[in-house]
């Protein structure tokens, strides 16, 4: 990881600072309520079912990880105490932490790792269902020990990268009784986190309290975190700024908003403790639609699309333009060679349409296509606006579909029932994380955020499985480069923009932004200044 950069610094703004040497020698205060501002809910609160930083910003204070990221990203134990892998990556032993318990009292064992792994993230959660299709078995030759046991190669360092995001454990004496995906635990979750979940009222607001009976000595400091459901962001931005909202996470205010009140000394709008959550915009193709699946016109979509205007006079220092699914700041598999980029040129796009065999017709018009945004975030609102504008002017209409976020996710990942859609995509530190599944087939049909668009190449799942269980780094890198290189070519989704989260935060929050996926963590050390 690296210091704050000049984006970081913009964000901040005049904003009075406080000295991080300071807050380091300050006492942690005890009680107190952390109050979060909740944009979008979820259909489940279970990470071990759904990779989601709207799962991850209540689950995660809840449920708990084997590993997580420290200070400097790097993966440090939770519920794992150490670990060991084989030099062939066929096996991986975790040594698990002793005398935690369950919210509900239940000693946590090797068996909820073992459960989880193999009916969670194996076989439903999204992500997992690709990272771990190797997994053939994990063994508990005792209640702390948990070995993992794979057909193919599995690198250690993708799976402790993986792990933080993707390694969150459930009970098993909860869950292995009926169906997993409908059981009560998942909006009412237990875990062995800080914080004990409490009520969840839908529209209105979920409330976790202090667990005493916590593994970590004298914590957490905070007797309650709440999270309140505010889907506008106009009255977000107001309760932050009366003092009934502390915490404002992952881009979720107006971009106006989180320039505004980061000039404010009452508050911190920055990129700090966002690092591992680093995303791009994307726009997807549903190759159901037969029009989509020429090339001619998915490159002629990318051609009519300004991203340098866009994000010069829309996003501002909040985005750069990308360059394709792996993002920049992954120095350890971004691509060094020059890859396929579809720069704005309107000539370009209309000689495609053309060639493609769309002429226009009447009013100027070639098709008609549907476009169905996520409701994420106000760029996703302004990319989607921007994508119909810019489409119009080459022929193409484009009716917007917004859905709330069950709708969305629904809609786009189990019905498959849209032509264009858009919204993020996180990278989470290692490209067989969270990346490689959107382009890769085969994940279970609903599976949020992974290839629904019924497009299918062998080449590229080959290049992908090779990748994601090569040891050695060097040829990883080469393998993701070919990966970027044809993902690129055959363009069946884009990735035209590349941003870190922001976050608000009132500044009486200390320890806030202290690890690279903060908002995700556990907030075992947060506490309030008076």
């Amino acid at each position: 990881m690296t210091g704050p950069t000049r984006r970081e610094t913009f964000l901040l703004g005049a904003a009075a600072m406080i000295p991080a040497t300071a807050m380091a020698q300050e006492t942690p205060r005890r009680g107190g309520v952390l109050t979060v501002h909740f944009a979008t809910e979820q259909r489940i609160l279970n990470p071990s079912l759904q990779a989601s930083t709207g799962v991850y910003i209540v689950g995660g204070k809840i449920q708990e990880a084997l590993l997580d990221l420290d200070a400097q990203g790097n993966p440090v134990g939770v519920l794992a105490e150490s670990w060991e892998s084989a030099p062939d990556g066929l096996t991986h032993t975790f040594r698990l932490r002793r005398g935690v318990t369950w919210h509900d009292g239940k000693p946590f064992t090797s068996a909820d790792v073992q459960f989880t792994a193999m009916e969670m993230w194996k076989k439903i959660l999204n992500y997992g269902t690709t990272l771990q299709q190797f997994l053939e078995a994990v063994d508990t030759p005792d209640p702390h020990t948990a070995v993992f046991r794979y057909s193919r190669p599995m690198p250690q360092g993708l799976l402790l990268r993986a792990l933080p995001d993707l390694g969150y454990v459930s009970p098993k004496h909860v869950f292995e009784t009926g169906d997993i995906r409908q059981n009560p635990a998942n909006t009412a979750p237990i875990g062995t986190g800080p914080f004990k979940f409490v009520q969840y009222e839908r529209g209105q607001f979920i409330i976790a309290e202090r667990n005493p009976n916590y593994w970590r000595d004298n914590m957490p400091y905070l007797d309650r975190v709440v999270w309140r459901v505010v889907g506008d962001r106009a009255a977000a931005a107001a309760q932050m700024e009366s003092g009934q909202l502390l915490f404002s996470p992952y881009s979720a205010l107006s971009i106006a908003d989180m320039q505004r009140l980061g000039r404010d000394p009452r508050f911190e709008s920055t990129t700090r403790g966002n690092e591992g959550n680093v995303r791009t915009n994307t726009l997807e193709f549903n190759f159901r639609n037969p029009i989509l699946t020429d090339i001619r016109v998915r490159k002629a979509i990318a051609h009519s699309l300004n991203v340098p205007f866009f994000i010069e006079n829309f996003l501002g220092p909040f985005a750069k333009p990308g360059t394709g699914p792996i993002p920049s700041v992954s120095t350890d598999y971004y691509p060094t060679a020059a890859m396929p980029q579809y720069g704005y040129d309107v000539a370009a796009a209309n000689r495609l349409l053309d060639e493609a065999g769309h002429r226009r017709g009447a009013g100027g018009v070639r098709f008609n296509l549907r476009l169905t945004p996520a409701p994420w975030g106000e760029d996703i609102a302004l990319w989607a606006t921007f994508i119909q504008q810019s489409l119009s002017q080459v022929g193409i209409r484009v009716e917007i579909v917004r859905l709330d976020a069950a709708g969305f996710l629904r809609s786009v990942y189990n019905d498959w029932n849209f032509d264009l859609a858009s919204g993020w995509h996180q990278y989470r530190s290692d490209p067989a994380v969270s990346t490689t599944v959107w382009y890769r087939s085969g994940s279970p049909r609903g599976a949020p955020w992974t290839n629904q668009w019924g497009w299918t190449d062998p080449a590229i799942d080959g290049i992908i499985d090779n990748a994601a269980t090569e040891v050695d780094p060097v040829k990883r890198k080469a393998l993701y480069a070919d990966f970027v290189r044809a993902v690129q070519t055959e363009l069946p989704l884009w990735m035209p923009i590349e941003q870190i989260f922001v976050s608000v935060f009132n500044r009486r929050i200390r320890n806030a932004g202290n690890n690279p996926r903060w908002a995700s963590s556990t907030w075992h050390d947060t506490w309030l200044a008076s």
